[in-house]
């Protein structure tokens, strides 16, 4: 099958939506634990992380840091957060001894719409190499961000 064969559910489709499907090795419970503590997170996502009164608060190399609320977190199956202006929510469904997980953000400003579509990918890539594994991918290199266009930050 051929990318213009395939449905566009990651691509803009008249919503806000953003939507990435992952397919990983590791369970459910480790895919639903690795998306909620902040030990994980540095090794995928960002360069600190620490529990919130609403959920956890990240913090990455270009010095920004957003604070994620909680919104459900029902293990192993769903986790649903608000992060920077959008809503994120992740299903996580056990399937032929593995995980499928889809990412639907929503919410997500018109203007930032690509930027973000393109920074779940700079998410999603490094979590499966993390969960399944136990590789970082980025290079933690401050002067290398994704606002200089460098992917593995």
């Amino acid at each position: 099958m051929f990318v213009q064969d395939m449905p566009a559910t990651s691509a803009r489709d008249g919503t806000d939506r953003i939507i990435w499907r992952l397919r990983l090795a590791a369970a459910p419970g480790r895919v639903f634990e690795a998306w909620l503590n902040p030990a994980d997170h540095v090794r995928f996502w960002c360069e600190r992380s620490e529990r919130a009164p609403s959920g956890f608060r990240l913090h990455f190399i270009d010095g920004t840091a957003e604070e994620c609320s909680l919104e459900d977190a029902t293990a192993p199956s769903q986790i649903v957060f608000r992060y920077f202006a959008s809503r994120v929510e992740i299903r996580i469904e056990h399937c032929d001894g593995g995980t499928d997980l889809t990412l639907t953000a929503s919410e997500v400003p018109a203007d930032e719409w690509h930027d973000v579509h393109a920074g779940w990918l700079n998410v999603l890539l490094p979590f499966k190499a993390w969960v399944d594994f136990g590789i970082d991918l980025r290079h933690h290199d401050p002067r290398r961000t994704w606002r200089s266009r460098y992917v593995d930050q």
